[in-house]
């Protein structure tokens, strides 16, 4: 008989809201405790998904630390905005707690790669949650391209953008909270082509920046040692299409949108046959990553194959890149 998992969840945000309605539908799970700065949404929170445990900021401490401090749970699913999941995560990682952590991982290489030292230290389990990684049309479309049957990739083209409305109390826009177009949109197509080409040899980019110093829009070119290429795009002042384009020699493949949720897979390869592949939605997407944290936790892993330590740091150093090229800095790069 497999041994339920006990989950925490830190932050009663948007994401954590729709990651919590699939980790209901996960199997042999436990929602145990959820922790809040505010009493109020932790109480909340933890009635609408029956949590047993509810903790939040206080006297005794801060919520996540008191939830750490819960023995029952096993694993912590971190919700909060991107600047505080280096120390959330950290706390997590000390106390003994197995972390799934909401993408981007951190907001440097540098608090990226203490963690993944740390984790290993521990003996405990640690993964980025990039969902799209995890999604039966991003395998599919893997599968395809690895199987060469678009031939050798050539260049991938990668888009995501949306309007955004400026508003100065939205973590979008503020510069302590990680804001900006890069880590909440460019991780996406980035991870679509890291995974296709792997890592660049020469990045290359270019962006608009607001009064408050994050970035609008950005553009991002990854060089290859054998001439492959990727353009890749993202703003939070026009929308896009959304979707990737991978050319091969032989061939093309196309996702459906949005990129970050595809499902469909269309690609036509050297017969000349066009192909269209759809991939029915399994509850809110997120379930994939989920059972993949709860299979590599069983085995023992500490990491999974599909996101591991090394591609999150490695991810996170390419973004350090195109950070110091647009101008723009957070307060954990101090």
């Amino acid at each position: 008989m497999i041994r339920p998992l006990s989950w925490g969840v830190v932050a009663t945000g948007r994401i954590a809201h729709r990651v919590t309605r699939d980790l209901a539908l996960l199997e042999n799970t436990v929602l145990h405790a959820v922790s809040s700065r505010s009493p109020a949404a932790a109480k909340e929170f933890a009635g609408q998904y029956g949590f047993a445990a509810n903790y939040h900021d206080g006297p005794a401490g801060k919520g996540y630390d008191l939830l750490f401090g819960d023995p029952l749970v096993d694993v912590v699913y971190i919700a909060t905005p991107h600047a505080q999941h280096f120390e959330v995560a950290k706390a997590a990682l000390e106390a003994g707690k197995h972390v799934l952590c909401e993408k981007p991982l951190t907001v440097n290489a540098r608090e990226a790669r203490d963690l993944a030292q740390l984790a290993g230290e521990r003996k405990l389990f640690l993964m980025e949650a990039v969902w799209t990684r995890f999604l039966p049309a991003t395998l599919r479309a893997l599968e395809v391209v690895r199987g060469k049957e678009i031939g050798a990739v050539r260049w991938v083209q990668a888009d995501l953008g949306f309007a955004a409305t400026y508003d100065p109390n939205s973590r979008l826009f503020d510069p302590a909270a990680g804001g900006g177009a890069l880590l909440d949109l460019t991780v996406y197509p980035l991870t679509w082509a890291v995974s296709v080409l792997g890592f660049p040899t020469k990045v290359t980019a270019a962006g608009l920046l607001n009064h408050d110093g994050i970035d609008l829009q950005n553009t991002v070119t990854l060089e290859y040692p054998d001439g492959a290429t990727a353009q890749l795009v993202s703003s939070l002042q026009s929308s896009s299409p959304g979707t990737v384009t991978i050319s091969g020699t032989q061939g093309w493949l196309r996702t459906g949108s949005p990129l970050y949720r595809p499902r469909r897979v269309e690609y036509q390869g050297a017969d000349g046959v066009v192909h269209v592949e759809e991939f029915p939605e399994e509850a809110e997407g997120f379930i994939h990553e989920l059972r993949e944290a709860a299979r590599c936790i069983r085995a023992g892993l500490l990491e999974s194959p599909l996101m591991p330590w090394d591609e999150s740091v490695r991810i996170m150093g390419l973004l350090d890149n195109v950070r110091d090229q647009l101008g723009v800095h957070y307060a954990n790069d101090r």
